[in-house]
């Protein structure tokens, strides 16, 4: 026992000792742990440097991850359902083999850009409406996520409410997408898609889950998404750092539309659609920089050995000094480092605020595709861009399409849009002051930026300011000065051939058809232009073009026409029809075209209209040659009236019944026997037909517009002879009078009118037609043979019992 007690003792005599020491160290370690410095909790990084607006921590980071990453409709939101016309239209942009996909962020940005200027319009007369700090500054950032294949887009504009979201990325004019969907299909061109009000959904050319985060003054942080699968949903944001104001539109892109994902990429899109927007565009971009960092131990030993052994001997003693004096300072290295910063991406400055002379032909069409949202490969016809001085100061830029919009004379004077947008000092007021410009001009693009109206004021109280009227009047002249040069500066409507061969020869062949090509796009513009304004009403008539019996298909001036008028016409002669070809064969151009006289062609339905308000032009009378009033010379007419009085005044009572007012000798005709004018202030015949084809026609308050007939006979046409003897012989005779008639039927067809009884006319054609067969005009048409019909009841018995005797023979 003894054995084990000392070395017993002596173990617990050490314990005692180390337990002490041990306590020391774990509190000297705790005390040293406390004082040193603790990591803090990792955020992630701000989108846009935003404080307090889209940073997250990293709950929220990891929550938003999985929604990503599950591209799947949060379970908590309110689902809906895609308007019928909107689900058809995004059937066709999901399955769509189009190459031309890069239009989507062209259409994002300009919808971005409307909602940044509705909020700076919004601010002139409410500026708390913009918030505090990085609110009020009214931009566009793009930003990319590389690993989760997203792409975002925000802006700080007047946001969506929850309404907002589901009126208007659920629903759409289906008018706008039955237009787009039967252009697209037509011509094939996407292009269109942001002029029919349905740019949003090109999203879905390059994703196919979005969402769409919006904050509006009014309402709470909602989230709009979809997977383009027919339904779409809404629900409160409550994951998301809170937007402050504006939208931002994620976009989940497809595993082919992954260049997208390239900076690069998105810098040449916008330089190449969005280059005028006038927001600044940021992108989140990487950038490489050199920085100087302390180099490694073994490098700065490599580096010295290196410097040794290339050194000589003769600097020897040299270099030593200076390694000396190197080895004092520490050794640094340069690296290249990945940095992030946003780029702004358009610089330009506003185009109507620069010289002229310094903005390219190039910078000028880029300008008008941004405007108009018509990103072809087609240029503008022309543009005018000027400022105007005095007491009204503006700038001003106008376009003319190369075609016409698909609906520019459906709604022609119901529609109050315009296409010319209005600024006040550089703010955009509204694009619905169809004050700034009359409707028949509607069809030119462009923009007014004035110095002089009030910027505080509403739209109403701005729409009655005394100034606008005075812009009109500058941009009427401006516009009308823009057409006419189109047309002098085009080799085709000029008559004098050395300066058609100059043009040719110049580089200046693009200009070549210009003005033909206007006309055929928007002449009909011109001519409402001339029913509506007569304080321009002259200078349109300058601008009119039309085919005439010499003209050979091309297209004449009324200047030109005057040019070549004979010495002895004192009217300009004109002729109005459904087609050219109907009107060449017309028997009113028979004795104008005989004495090489020159008439014009109307064949547009508005000519009629237009000839009541275009009297005259450079002091000559407008003569409708199927009118009352054509005046030609005829040496014999007297002797004609003379010889055929007795033939005119009985036919005039003849044709008492018909309501013709006289039956006269005509001068105008050379080959057909007769035709049938009308009063000089009456409607014409093709007025007539135009009038009656009115859905809300009444006949009865249309009669006293229709012209007075008048019959003209040819008293040199055998006929006319003829008839003249058969009435002198027997003026009574039932068989003449037939005859008298029936030539005055076909005449009224001949010249464009609509007979009152077609049945009678086709009774006095047949009874011709009996006469000159030798058929008796009391012959009968042979009846039908009667045959005698059984009773039905009868009938069926007989066919049962028919079969059931067929039956008992087949037993």
């Amino acid at each position: 026992m003894r054995k084990w007690t000392i070395p017993f003792v002596l173990f617990l005599l050490c314990l005692i000792f180390l337990v002490p020491d041990q306590g020391r160290k774990i509190q000297a370690n705790a005390e040293a742990d406390s004082d040193a410095p603790v990591d803090p909790p990792k955020v992630e990084e701000k989108f846009g440097a935003v404080p307090n607006g889209l940073s997250t921590d990293s709950d929220v980071a990891k929550r938003e991850a999985e929604s990503m990453s599950r591209k799947t409709l949060r379970a908590n939101a309110e689902k809906f359902e895609f308007q019928a016309e909107v689900s058809r239209l995004m059937d066709i942009l999901i399955n769509s083999l189009y190459s031309n996909k890069d239009i989507f962020l062209r259409e994002l940005i300009s919808n971005a850009s409307d909602a940044l200027d509705k909020i700076r319009f919004l601010a002139l007369t409410d500026k708390e409406v913009l918030g505090e700090g990085d609110n009020t500054k009214l931009e566009i950032q793009i930003k990319l996520d590389k690993e989760n294949k997203i792409l975002s887009i925000r802006d700080r504009g007047v946001g969506m409410t929850k309404e907002d979201l589901r009126k208007n990325l659920g629903t759409i004019a289906k008018s706008g997408t039955s237009a787009f969907v039967e252009k697209m299909q037509t011509s094939g061109d996407l292009n269109l898609i942001g002029q029919f009000g349905v740019g949003f959904y090109s999203v879905y050319l390059v994703a196919d889950y979005v969402e769409v985060i919006s904050k509006h003054n009014d309402d709470k942080q909602y989230v709009w998404e979809s997977k383009a699968d027919g339904a779409f949903a809404i629900s409160e944001d409550t994951w998301n750092e809170p937007l402050g104001r504006g939208t931002e539109i994620r976009l989940h892109l497809r595993d082919e539309a992954g260049e997208y994902l390239n900076e690069y990429k998105l810098k040449e899109l916008v330089k190449k659609y969005s280059e005028f927007i006038n927001f600044p565009i940021n992108l989140w971009a990487s950038k490489e920089v050199e920085k100087e960092v302390p180099a490694d131990e073994d490098e700065s030993i490599d580096e010295e050995e290196t410097s040794e052994s290339s050194s000589s001997e003769e600097e020897g003693e040299e270099e030593d000094a200076e390694k000396a004096e190197d080895e004092k300072k520490p050794k640094r290295k340069k690296v290249k480092e990945t940095t992030y910063e946003w780029e702004l991406l358009n610089d330009v400055k506003a185009i109507w605020l620069r010289n002229p002379k310094e903005v390219t032909d190039e910078e000028y069409t880029k300008f008008y595709h941004s405007l108009a949202k018509d990103f072809s490969d087609e240029k503008p016809m022309a543009w005018s861009h000027f400022t105007a001085e005095g007491d009204v100061e503006f700038k001003a830029v106008l376009f003319i399409p190369p075609k016409a919009p698909h609906d520019l004379y459906e709604s022609y004077y119901n529609s109050k849009k315009s296409n010319l947008k209005l600024y006040v000092r550089r703010v955009f007021i509204s694009d619905e002051f169809d004050e700034l410009l009359p409707k028949y001009l509607n069809f030119l693009m462009g923009l007014v930026d004035s110095d002089t109206l009030p910027l505080n004021v509403s739209r109403e109280m701005l729409q009655q300011h005394s100034s606008l009227k005075t812009i009109k009047k500058k941009l009427i002249r401006k516009a009308l000065d823009m057409i006419r040069k189109l047309a002098e500066e085009d080799p085709d409507e000029t008559n004098d051939k050395e300066k058609r061969d100059v043009e040719e020869s110049s580089d200046d062949n693009e200009k070549k058809g210009q003005y033909a090509k206007f006309w055929n796009e928007f002449g009909k513009s011109i001519k409402l232009g001339i029913i509506e304004d007569s304080t321009n009403r002259n200078r349109l008539a300058k601008l009119l073009r039309f085919e005439t019996t010499k003209s050979d298909g091309k297209l004449t001036s009324l200047d030109q026409y005057i040019s070549r008028m004979k010495s002895s016409q004192k009217d300009i002669f004109y002729i109005t029809g459904a087609s050219k070809e109907q009107l060449e064969k017309s028997p009113f151009l028979e004795r104008l075209n005989k004495k090489d006289y020159e008439v014009i062609l109307f064949t547009d339905p508005v000519d009629e209209y237009l000839m009541q308000y275009l009297m005259d032009y450079e002091d000559k009378k407008f003569q409708n040659v199927s009118k009352e009033g054509l005046k030609l010379k005829d040496s014999k007419n007297k002797e004609l009236k003379e010889s055929f009085k007795s033939l005119t005044k009985w036919w005039k009572n003849t044709l008492a019944s018909d309501n013709v007012e006289d039956v006269k000798i005509s001068n105008r005709l050379a080959d057909t026997p007769c035709v049938v004018v009308t009063s000089k202030y009456g409607w014409s015949a093709y007025m007539e037909k135009i009038m009656h084809s009115q859905t809300l026609s009444d006949a009865s308050k249309q009669a006293y517009m229709r012209g007075k007939r008048v019959l003209e006979i040819n008293p040199r046409h055998p006929i006319m002879k003829e008839l003249r003897e058969r009435v002198v012989k027997d003026p009574e005779d039932e068989n003449v009078k037939l005859t008298a008639k029936l030539i005055y039927q076909t005449a009224l067809m001949e010249s464009g009118f609509e007979l009152s009884d077609p049945k009678d006319f086709a009774s006095h054609i047949y009874s011709s037609v009996k006469s000159s067969l030798n058929i008796s005009p009391d012959a009968a048409v042979e009846e039908e043979e009667e045959e005698a019909e059984e009773p039905e009841a009868e009938t069926k018995a007989e066919e049962s019992a028919s079969e059931d005797s067929e039956v008992k023979d087949e037993l």
